[in-house]
Order: C-alpha cells, then structure tokens, then sequence
C-alpha cells in the first residue's frame, strides 16, 4: 500500500512540474514577442547617432581620432555638427553633416550636403551615404551616418497601406489584416457548408462500415502537409484561375481562398462527423415517429442538438486558415493590396515568413508587432466564436 501511495505522490508531483512548466514556457514566449512587438511604438531605434566607415585606416570625427574604425562610432543624438577630416587618395578631404535634432529621436539632416567629389546617396529614409573614389573602383571609401528612427505611430502602423521596410521605412498593414481576414472568412463561407453537408452524410446516410473507411481517409487528409496542398493550388487551382477569367496571373485572393477552404475540410468534418453521431438514437426516432423523413431529420433535429460540436470544428479549422503560411505564400500572389479577389493579397503569416530571415532592427521589431496583432486578432475572433457557441448552448 506504501509503494503504491508513493508512486501516485511521486506522479502527481512530476504533472505539476511539468504543467507548471508548459505554461511558463507559453507564458515566457508570449511575453517575449509582445516586448518585441510595442519596442517600435515607444522607443527610437537608436540612442545615438552612428557613423560607419569603409576603407579608413584613419579618420578624424569631431576632432576625435579613430584608428582603423570598426563597426559603429557612436555620437550624441543631439549633435548639430558631423565635420568628417581623413585622406583620400593622398589629398586631405573634410566632409560635413549638419542636423537639426528634434525630441524623441527625431533627428533631422539637413541639405545639401557639401561632399566635394564625393557622390552622396540615401539608401533608406534614415542613412545617408557618401563615397569618395579611390585608387580602384572598387575599393572606394564610403561614409554612412545612420539618422535613428523615432517611434512609430501605433495607427499608421495598423491603418496604413503601404509596406516599404527597406527604403521608406514605412510600415502599414491593413491591407494585410484585410487579405487575411477575406481569405479566413471566404474559406469559412466556401468550406464549412460542404463539410457539414459530409458530416451529415457519413454519420446519417452511409452504413457504418463505409463511412469508417471514408472517416479514415478524411482523417489521412488532415495530416498532409500544408505545403503540399499549396503545391496543388499552384499547379492546378493557380492556372484554373488564371484560364477561366483571361487574367495575367492566377496568384489572387480566390486562389487562397479556395486552397484553405480545401485544407480545413478535413479538419471539420472529422470534429462535425463525431459530435452528429454523438445525438442520442431516441431524438433520431422521436423525429422519424412523427412522419419527418430522414433527411428532415438530419437538418433539423440532429444537426442543431450537435451545435456546439460543429461550432468547434469551424473554431479549428478558422484557427488553422488563419495561422497557415505555405500554401498562402504559393499561390495568394503576396502582394501588398487589396483590389479584387482576382488580384493578388499577402496575408500576416506570409509576411513574417517573408521577411524574418533578412530583416534587422525597426523592420525586425515591425514583424514582431504583426505577430502580436495576429494575437489579439484570433483572441478576438475565436472569443466571438465561443461567445456564439455558448449561447447557442445555453438556448438549447
């Protein structure tokens, strides 16, 4: 009896450490992207300024001498002066920079800037760079002054339509949220009819056994990888498109739609088949004793007494449109618009898998906040879902 009731304790110590732990680990990750994500809307990118420098074995920054510079030299973000002294091709060459600093990280350079026979560029909205030739074209020397970026505005962020990350450093996303909106939804509206209608039909109209090896199979379609079914979209649904309405590109909002709409079949059916054949036998009778007929009988006596089972499917398979990625990326298009359902969309997902291999600083800090909004966007839909479902429960 001892061991026994040793071995329960020692067990029931172990689940807690370890749900303790999951949830920690959840709650760690949760906590991590949210930081990442609002960093962009409160703090600049930098506390100073920051000068890079190409091919200088020596050069002078504000009368400070740095030898053989490395990475970045560092300034006051409220300097109003960069004189820039060093040699170039044996001829001593002065260079300067004159800025405007403002509040909150708004550091303004001003213009024109007198480089001499350097030729000055801006590669993004925040750098400015001067090359001056050397002795060989490639090994030119360059001087980059990187301005930091003030926060972001928090609506232009959510209510802006452009995404220019790189040049601009213009960060808007509502035509993202919109495209992963109209794509979740249209796979709802496409799929969830069909799956509902093959649920009724397994669980109602097939024998037993035949409707196993179909449940079987509906349950293999649900394992498939996303990436196949996106390879499907692109080589059959993308083209179909692109032949039936005489259009350049079948890439488009109606081919994600359709795509997704296939991918969360599955998922429906199999959630919907179990919970209709979980309808007591004496409301399917009760309903037939009463002359309905079979049919009848499954559109309203059986499917409403399994609502809320049915409602759980669609929350799984909303949840599954909405976090999907691959197959999004082959064949929505993953342009930055909404025009047409003919035209092509990028949805959040897509734009984090995109982009987050390359991305660094401001434009890395951006994704994390799209990845902070697609949490409250399914914490909000799914809470409308539940919302319906429960009620519709509590009326039952």
């Amino acid at each position: 009896m001892l061991p026994r009731r040793f071995t329960d304790t020692a067990f029931a110590w172990l689940f807690r450490v370890f749900s303790l732990t999951g949830v920690a680990a959840l709650g760690a990750i949760v906590v991590f992207i949210f930081v990442q994500g609002v960093q962009a809307f409160f703090f600049p990118t930098a506390k100073t300024l920051r000068l890079v420098t190409e091919r200088f074995d020596s050069i002078t920054i504000n009368g400070e001498v740095y030898e053989d510079p490395q990475g970045f030299i560092t300034l006051p973000w409220d300097t109003k002066n960069v004189l820039v002294n060093f040699v170039n091709r044996g001829e001593e060459k002065e260079l300067e920079f004159r800025l405007a600093p403002g509040k909150k990280g708004r550091t303004v350079l001003l213009r024109p800037i007198e480089a001499g026979d350097g030729t000055v560029g801006f590669p993004d909205a925040y750098t400015c760079s001067v090359t001056y030739p050397g002795t060989i074209a490639t090994l030119s020397q360059k001087i980059h002054i990187l301005l930091p970026e003030p926060p972001y505005n928090f609506f232009k962020f959510i209510g802006g339509r452009s995404w220019l990350p790189t040049d601009e450093k213009v960060y808007g996303i509502l035509p993202m949220i919109l495209g992963s909106l109209f794509a979740c939804f249209g796979a709802l509206l496409l799929g969830v009819p069909i799956a509902i209608l093959c649920s009724l039909f397994m669980s109602e109209f097939l024998p037993y056994k035949l409707a196993g090896i179909l449940r079987s199979g509906v349950e293999l379609l649900a394992g498939i990888p996303s990436v196949v079914y996106g390879f499907f979209g692109l080589m059959v649904i993308v083209p179909a498109i692109k032949n039936i309405f005489k259009i350049p590109s079948g890439n488009s909002l109606l081919a994600a739609v359709i795509v997704l709409a296939i991918m969360i079949l599955p998922t429906i059916i199999a959630v919907s088949e179990k919970c209709l054949r979980a309808v007591p036998r004496s409301r399917r009778e009760a309903s037939l004793a009463v002359g309905a007929s079979k049919m009848q009988t499954a559109l309203y006596v059986v499917l409403p007494h399994a609502r809320s089972g049915v409602l759980a499917g669609i929350i799984l398979g909303f949840s599954r449109a909405v976090g999907e990625t691959m197959a999004v990326i082959l064949v929505a298009g993953n342009s930055v618009q909404i025009t047409s359902p003919l035209e092509g969309i990028r949805t959040l997902t897509a734009t984090i898998a995109l982009e987050m291999g390359y991305a660094e600083g401001r434009h890395s800090n951006m994704l994390f906040s799209i990845g902070v909004v697609l949490l409250i966007m399914i914490l909000i839909l799914n809470s409308i879902i539940l919302f319906i479902r429960r009620k519709n429960g509590e009326e039952g």
